[in-house]
């Protein structure tokens, strides 16, 4: 057992795995880094879908997260 303080305002995220608390004032940030991630997954998970090998896919490298970028900008300009 762990023992954390949570305070009001604080957000509490939970699954079979676990709960997470994440304070007020980091809230915004983690949920924007959690969309960003989810975001990457999802293309990553296209390119190995479509056939790409997982080298170099993930991790990404230089060659991929460039590729992402441009993916990216589609998805947004969508």
């Amino acid at each position: 057992m762990c023992e954390v303080a949570v305070f009001p305002g604080d957000v509490i995220v939970g699954d079979e795995e676990g709960v997470v608390v994440i304070p007020r004032a980091l809230a915004v940030e983690a949920a924007e880094e959690a969309l960003a991630q989810e975001r990457r997954e999802e293309f990553i998970m296209e390119k190995v879908r479509g056939g790409a090998s997982i080298v170099g896919v993930y991790p990404p490298n230089e060659k991929t997260l460039a590729e992402y970028a441009r993916w990216l900008d589609q998805k947004e300009g969508v």
